[in-house]
């Protein structure tokens, strides 16, 4: 399909999933219908959530919240009723490669820090504290969990959580 100039078309996939924006609403049902045709699609109509982010539109605006997904890693983590934090990590807070005991479960320290580096996408007021975190992935521990628990309660903490 050839793009006229000033026109603008942005496809995004994932596995099995097609976001398609364009400035003209009939270049999108047009391809739409092509994809249909080669591919039986389903069309989902407007979009509303997508691997974890949620997209809220108004006639000026487009929203995007992670709001469920920090839901969704507060059940997972036990935290639905844990007490809030002020902050995502805690003034001074110094951590080294030698403190504290090492986790029992490794794994369950990266997929948790895996989850905080996605919110930063929508959370830019945890990325500092995520990044500090994440550096140590390869032998972590306890205090480090704490730590991801704390940005957890942090995110528990504001508005709709």
């Amino acid at each position: 399909m050839k793009i006229p100039q000033g026109s603008f078309l942005t496809v995004l996939i994932y596995v099995n999933d097609v976001i398609v924006t364009e400035t003209d609403s009939a270049k999108i049902y047009w391809l739409k219908h092509y994809l249909d045709t080669k591919f039986h699609i389903k069309d989902l109509d407007k979009l509303k959530y997508f691997l974890g982010i949620e997209v809220a539109r108004s006639s000026d605006d487009v929203v995007l919240s992670q709001q469920k997904y920090v839901l969704d890693i507060l059940t997972e983590c036990g935290l639905t009723g844990c007490k809030p934090s002020s902050s995502p990590m805690a003034k001074q807070y110094q951590l080294d490669l030698n403190s504290g005991e090492l986790c029992g479960d490794p794994g369950q320290y990266r997929r948790l820090i895996g989850r905080l580096l996605y919110l930063t996408i929508t959370r830019s007021d945890i990325s500092y504290a995520v990044h500090i975190l994440s550096q140590f992935m390869h032998k972590p521990r306890r205090p480090y969990y704490d730590a991801a628990i704390r940005i957890l309660r942090y995110l528990k903490s504001l508005p709709g959580q």
